[in-house]
């Protein structure tokens, strides 16, 4: 039966709301009928995949409409198509079946589907006999969405989708295309308006910025060689093992001699090798989804599948992963599920209608940052999360993921004013969608990964963060300590003079230390937007604050928990950080400035190599005062320690007094050893100490304790 005038030109037009029941090939008395849209073609003949000559296609309507009978049941063709003495081949997408099966619809209607990143998005498949492109995209408001790439000359009206419609996505299979093709979606929303172009949300690649277009990528490599990484650490309690790690942008840590970006392999063989020196265990890397804003620092996502084009095809970020593990290292990304920005190529009314994020902008719109907030109570919104968290994990190979802004997901007023936003059903303030979806990540992620870690960026008192989610925990495995950070750093910005009456600044953290599992970070938000270097925040003259510098990193590294330290700070960078440049690697030629690298060196191998120091990090077992209390000196000591270990003593003097004979407590009598010493000679320091070793008679020895220095003393020969 012919089809009404309207819906062939409702097909010609591309705004047929069900091509594919008019397009293709479908049963018919005797055999088949096909009809297709081929622009341009003046004679149409048909085969099968297999090159069996089917028969032709007779023009249908002037604009480009063929159709006709043929023989046999309903399989995929191929068109020669003839005009002007020229020919071409057309494999039509329309005689393809859906790719996305009955179990798919149950489990994304469900939101338990696990394996999304498969499913949606580009996929280079082999379909029904032949290789192409599998597109899928969820948009459940829409009333059209066409495909749009170089494949088909940006035209909307070529390949209108199909709609699966119990559970809102459109897919289609565009044969005889691979990789490295552009594509967007055009989707016609609910009110019969149409949307700016869309990227794809489980795009694996995409343009580099300015451009905004989907790249059909594979994600990943395949050819893994990390298992005894992997394995190493699915085989052990992180919270017990040494975790110190260096933060890196990887826009700015260096740049090639045209101040353009490293792409990945350039990167991996400069940095990883650097970081095996230095001590380091993980490199953590800010964002590196697609963002199409450099100064957002990757902090502000439209591509969460995407690792950035800056730096090359996403088989160097999965190259680089796996270098940094065939050395040891391992490799965190920060990860953004609280917001996403109002770029109108992004997640922004996606199919029309506020999709992703909230209508209301009382609980959609985040006013800090001029972004918007996922709906966690979503079901398809969590589960597009939660997948790409497994995602980073399974085709990354990462060791972790560093959750940013948690507090801000957390707390419905978070940064607002009365009247600004909703409380929960309970009357709160509490956003118990994003709790449970941070409790959902958390479990997916340590439940299919062993060994993948998560740490939560959280600046209030919330409880039970690094509590398993079964316990009614948000389920991460690490928190950093923001008052750490706020606090040690408070006291080391005052003059040595002034300390005494703020000896709590660094005493008080260890009231709470072990409620949570902690990392103590000195990280990116320290030295920007004003605030300057780590080096500049010291107090005193040009000496003093690389002493205070030294003994601060010799405080931190003694101190319990897991480290954190920003890239440049290491050699005491001097400029606050920018990302439009390198940094200032010449500054090591300076010995102040090597020093300070020399120890940071020196910290992380003592810290990695003795448990004493990280093997009970995030227990009080592992933690004991030797001198709490010493104000009027600004003197600290205490002791770190774990079953069958040597003790570690740490002595932090915080003023630029020489104290000999200053009487410590120690737990053994017998030789202690003076294993760091940050006013040592070899970091830049006075070279004021205890030449090595000391003795301790009585439960006690005595000390000299060098000018704003810390000192760690480790019992035994």
């Amino acid at each position: 039966m012919k089809p009404p005038q309207e819906a062939i030109d409702a097909l010609l037009e591309g705004t047929h709301a069900d091509p594919f029941s008019l397009l293709g090939i479908h049963e018919a008395p005797g055999g088949s009928f096909a009809r297709a849209i081929l622009p341009g073609a003046e004679q149409v003949e048909v085969f099968s995949l297999d090159g069996r000559l089917l028969g032709a296609l007779e023009p249908a309507d002037e604009r480009g409409l063929f159709e006709g009978a043929l023989p046999g049941k309903p399989e995929p063709l191929r068109y020669r198509c003839s005009a002007g003495g020229y020919d071409w081949l057309v494999t039509d997408p329309y005689t393809f079946g859906p790719v996305l099966g009955p179990i798919d619809d149950l489990l994304i209607a469900q939101g338990t589907h696990f394996r999304l990143f498969d499913k949606l998005g580009a996929h280079v498949i082999e379909h029904e006999g032949t290789s192409g492109v599998h597109f899928a995209v969820w948009a459940p408001n829409a009333r059209l969405v066409s495909l749009v790439g170089d494949f088909n000359d940006w035209d909307a009206r070529r390949h209108p989708m199909r709609n699966r419609r119990d559970i809102g996505v459109w897919e289609i299979f565009i044969p005889d295309i691979g990789e490295y093709r552009t594509y967007k979606f055009r989707i016609v929303g609910p009110d019969g308006m149409v949307q700016p172009l869309k990227a794809d949300p489980f795009a694996f690649a995409a343009e580099v910025r300015p451009h905004t277009a989907s790249v059909t990528m594979r994600p990943g490599k395949q050819d893994w060689g990390d298992t005894g990484h992997r394995e190493h650490w699915a085989s052990v309690d992180a919270r017990r093992q040494p975790i110190s790690i260096y933060e890196v942008h990887a826009g700015s840590w260096n740049r090639d001699r045209w101040n353009w970006y490293l792409n990945w392999d350039d990167l991996a063989d400069r940095l990883i090798p650097y970081v095996v020196d230095m001590g380091f265990t993980h490199i953590e890397f800010l964002p590196v989804s697609e963002h199409p804003y450099d100064p957002s620092w990757g902090y502000q996502t439209t591509g969460l599948f995407a690792p950035s084009s800056r730096f090359g095809e996403p088989a160097g970020f999965a190259r680089f992963v796996d270098g940094a593990h065939r050395a040891g290292i391992g490799v965190l990304v920060d990860w953004v599920p609280a917001h996403f920005p109002t770029d109108e190529h992004g997640l922004i009314r996606f199919d029309g209608t506020a999709l992703y994020e909230h209508d209301d902008p009382r609980l959609g719109y985040h006013p800090d940052w001029n972004t918007l907030i996922y709906n966690f109570g979503r079901r398809e919104v969590m589960s597009f999360l939660v997948n790409n968290a497994l995602f980073w994990a399974e085709r990354y190979h990462v060791d972790g993921l560093r959750v940013d802004a948690v507090a801000s997901m957390l707390y419905r007023d978070y940064s607002r004013k009365e009247g600004e936003w909703v409380p929960n059903q309970e009357g709160g303030r509490e956003n118990w969608e994003a709790v449970e979806f941070l409790r959902a990540m958390n479990r997916a992620l340590y439940g299919q990964h062993p060994g993948v870690m998560t740490f939560a960026e959280e600046s209030t008192a919330w409880p039970g963060v690094t509590l398993p989610a079964h316990e009614g925990g948000l389920g991460f495995g690490f928190k950093w300590n923001m008052g750490f950070m706020h606090d040690t750093l408070e006291y080391m910005r005052r003059e040595p003079v002034h300390r005494k009456f703020h000896h709590e600044d660094i005493t008080f953290g260890l009231m709470y230390a072990f409620n949570e599992n902690f990392v103590l970070p000195l990280s990116h938000d320290e030295v920007v937007h004003g605030k300057g270097s780590l080096l500049a925040k010291m107090s005193g003259d040009d000496w003093q604050q690389f002493a205070n510098l030294r003994a601060y990193y010799g405080l931190m590294w003694g101190y319990p928990g897991k480290k954190l330290l920003f890239m440049g700070q290491e050699f005491a960078q001097r400029r606050e950080w920018s990302e439009d440049r390198p940094l200032d690697w010449e500054l090591r030629e300076a010995p102040a400035h090597e020093g300070v690298r020399n120890l940071v060196r020196d910290l992380n191998r003592f810290y990695c190599q003795r448990p004493a120091l990280h093997a009970r990090d995030c227990e009080g077992e592992g933690f004991e005062w030797l001198i709490v209390d010493d104000a009027q000196n600004s003197v600290f000591a205490w002791l770190r320690k774990a079953p069958g270990e040597k003790p570690v003593a740490v002595v932090s003097n915080m003023t630029p007094t020489l104290r000999s004979h200053y009487r410590v407590p120690l737990p053994h009598d017998g030789v202690w050893l003076e294993r760091i010493n940050t006013d040592s000679t070899n970091y830049g320091g006075s070279g004021q100490g205890n030449w090595g070793r000391v003795k301790a008679e009585g439960g006690e020895a005595s000390l000299t304790l060098p000018p704003l220095a810390t000192i760690f003393l480790e019992f035994g020969d």
